[in-house]
């Protein structure tokens, strides 16, 4: 066989196994692997929980712009919700409650896959037709590339907000959802006694990869509890499986990272009966409110993360009251404490601007354009190992079109729809902005 020959069988032999390794289920199986390396030596040279964000030196009032008051027809991240709820009758409540009709869902084989998983419990519970495929598939659908599967698609997006979970319920299925803040140990008991399901966001630790103890979001939904063992019954995605027990005080210290908030899915038919359980909660600015109460006590309370969590949680309440000037000023408050941890067993929580933004909207309606800027740089460039988070990109380019950077802020949401072509937030401003 002359060399001209076996350079050809060669190439051909290259070619062909490249064909194979990028099939499917071929690349599936490496993929991963290779992504995770990658990660691994970005993260080594670049501990992400080393990343800091320090806020500019707040502007005097008379050079601080008037805050945009944006309505809730114009809001990107808002969900419909009832209003003016009855006042709530104290009832005692039974020792301890298990809702029957739960169908387990987990999040195994597929990517990030706690928001689709846990939704689809809470309208299975209700008797919806779906699973947890159906609910990703509009709120998790992916980058905008259709050789890749449904399921490559969607393994950049690294979380799902509760605005997508309750405007999928709202305006895609036959049942509504509603979205509050402020939640309590008692209150979630007596949804369940009354027979609805609560779905919460916390926060929790695992060890990583590096054998270091990391912070993360998540999502549990919670199906019971029991007095006598003092604990709440879960139905976790992920590691701990269907009708875990949770501790309440555990429960509530993850819950702490996420402002005690609380998503309900419920039949239309339902409504005037949760809105009575729910009482004082019923208005989401009362829940608004009682939040900031509790990030008030937890201020003068906690310590380490937990202090974090507190300051953070006072931003994210004010942000909810449209307070935004002192929502800014609780978020600096924030971010100095994080600077400050000191790491001992425990990393950092990096990952919080993957799942919260209030931030951004503080910092953007106070006019502080340039500090959204650099914070979604450090989140973008720094905590995550590619930078998709279609939100940050999206509060980066409203701020970079503030300050006059129109082809910055058009390349910014633009990627930021290609993430997720269904980012209806990030639609509306290409449409706005004429691109």
């Amino acid at each position: 066989m002359t060399r001209n020959r076996r350079l050809l069988w060669l190439l051909l032999f290259l070619a062909a196994l490249i064909f194979v390794a990028f099939l499917p289920p071929v690349r599936a199986h490496w993929e991963w692997r290779f992504e995770n390396l990658r990660t691994r030596i970005k993260y080594a040279l670049h501990p992400p929980d080393e990343a800091i964000f320090l806020p500019t030196i707040q502007p005097t009032q008379a050079d601080t712009p008037p805050s945009p008051t944006p309505s809730p027809s114009s809001t990107p991240f808002l969900a419909g919700e009832p209003t003016l709820p009855p006042t709530a009758t104290p009832t005692p409540l039974p020792d301890s409650v298990s809702l029957e009709g739960v169908v387990y869902e987990d999040q195994f084989n597929r990517w990030n896959y706690c928001g689709p998983s846990n939704l689809a419990m809470a309208l299975e519970f209700w008797g919806w037709e779906g699973n947890r495929d159906d609910v990703a598939k509009s709120i998790k659908p992916g980058v905008d590339d259709p050789a890749l599967s449904f399921i490559d698609r969607g393994k950049t997006d690294k979380n799902v907000m509760p605005y997508e979970m309750a405007n999928f319920v709202n305006e895609e299925t036959s049942f509504h959802a509603l979205i509050r803040y402020g939640g309590e140990i008692s209150l979630v008991k007596r949804l369940l006694a009354a027979g609805f399901p609560v779905l919460a966001e916390k926060g929790y630790y695992e060890r990583d990869y590096t054998g270091k103890i990391s912070w993360m979001g998540h999502y549990q939904f919670i199906t019971g509890y029991d007095d006598a063992e003092g604990v709440f019954i879960v139905q976790d995605t992920y590691h701990d499986g269907p009708d875990f027990r949770v501790p309440y005080d555990e429960f509530w210290e993850g819950w702490r990272a996420f402002d005690y908030l609380f998503l309900l899915v419920y039949p239309p038919e339902r409504e005037e009966n949760l809105l009575s359980v729910l009482g004082d909660w019923g208005d989401p600015m009362w829940a608004a409110q009682h939040a900031l109460d509790i990030a008030e006590r937890d201020i003068q309370t906690q310590t380490g993360n937990d202090s974090f969590f507190a300051w953070f949680n006072k931003g994210t309440s004010l942000v909810k009251l449209q307070r935004y000037a002192d929502a800014a000023a609780a978020y600096d408050q924030a971010f100095l404490v994080y600077a400050q941890l000191e790491e001992e067993d425990t990393q950092r929580p990096y990952r919080m601007m993957w799942y919260q933004t209030g931030p951004y909207w503080a910092y953007y309606y106070s006019g502080r354009y340039q500090d959204v800027i650099n914070l979604a740089n450090i989140t973008l460039n720094e905590t995550i190992s590619k930078p998709t988070l279609e939100e940050s990109l999206y509060w980066r380019a409203m701020a970079e079109y503030a300050l006059g950077q129109r082809a910055a802020a058009l390349e910014d949401m633009r990627e930021a729809v290609h993430l997720n072509p269904h980012f209806f937030a990030g639609l509306t401003k290409l449409q706005e902005w004429g691109d």
